[in-house]
């Protein structure tokens, strides 16, 4: 018979892990079965416990934001490859280099064309910053509750910017980042006790969501997309209180979606594109946004 060895046992949840070994050792215990369920990273991985694993990307972050007091933000999503007008730059004097290297290549023209087309639109980049240090700054330097917050998806281009535009007035900001195939690390300009990850995209939205006072979307590819159209969505069929939603540059978005299309065709009601505005500038949405935000302040407070 193997020796079992007794020691004291702390039953409580949070000394489980360190403690449940010095209980008993034997044959019984070392087994996988007798593992604590929340200690047991291969039973939590199964395909069974999705539920679990869902419920526990919604609790962490609510509780964590709880704590730190944060219950309004704006939400700013825009384009990963949109970098800084500087790098923007670089990036086409090297697709220039590379094109005189091959001159006759269709993929090098396509690559120079679209770094083309990137540059001029890496102002958004500086506008996004703009707008989140004027949201910091506003809501940091007045004693009228406004107690906006600056929350993007926390990775590199356009949500850079927003959170760098924060960090630099001063004050927090929020990212919600996303475990992703390849390389995609949180930037650097993130509050890091308000930097979370998600492995579901589902959960990710729904955190963005939560607090949303306004939505901004600058230009950006199938994440922009889908994050703008599940919010108005949300809007449209009343899921969600009503909220401002800009988008930032007219000639991209009528561009990239006809939304006088949709109307035409019947597949939106006219009145859907009162759902969002079009701006340019940082100051423009900026405005929206404040005269938005303190107008349901004043609906809250004047309900019974």
């Amino acid at each position: 018979m193997p020796k079992r060895v007794l020691r004291k046992c702390f039953p409580s949840a949070s000394d489980s892990i360190k403690d449940a070994a010095r209980c008993v050792v034997s044959p019984q215990t070392e087994s996988k079965s007798y593992k604590l369920a929340f200690d047991d990273p291969e039973f939590l991985l199964r395909d069974e416990l999705r539920p679990v694993r869902l419920q526990l990307e919604i609790m962490k972050p609510e509780l964590i934001q709880q704590e730190l007091g944060i219950n309004a933000t704006v939400v700013i999503f825009g384009g990963a490859r949109i970098p800084d007008p500087e790098t923007a730059k670089k990036r086409v004097q090297e697709e220039e280099v590379q094109l005189q290297r091959e001159p006759f290549s269709d993929m090098a023209t396509l690559r120079l064309s679209c770094a083309e087309r990137v540059l001029a639109k890496s102002h958004y980049y500086e506008e996004a910053r703009e707008l989140a240090r004027l949201i910091t700054e506003s809501c940091t330097n007045r004693n009228d509750g406004c107690n906006l917050i600056v929350s993007t998806g926390g990775g590199p281009g356009i949500m850079e910017a927003a959170n760098r535009g924060a960090s630099e007035a001063g004050g927090k900001s929020i990212g919600l980042n996303i475990v992703l195939p390849f390389e995609q690390a949180p930037n650097e300009y993130i509050t890091p006790e308000l930097c979370f990850q998600f492995h579901y995209f589902a959960m990710r939205k729904m955190h963005f969501l939560m607090r949303a006072r306004a939505l901004v979307a600058f230009p950006g590819g199938f994440g922009t997309m889908d994050e703008l159209f599940e919010t108005l969505t949300l809007i449209q069929t009343r899921k969600i209180k009503p909220l401002p939603v800009i988008l930032f540059g007219k000639e991209f978005w009528s561009r990239a979606v006809d939304f006088d299309f949709l109307v035409q065709e019947g597949v939106i009601a006219p009145k859907d594109v009162n759902l969002f505005q079009m701006v340019e500038k940082a100051a423009e949405a900026w405005e929206i946004i404040e005269t938005a935000y303190f107008e349901s302040m004043e609906e809250q407070d004047a309900e019974p």
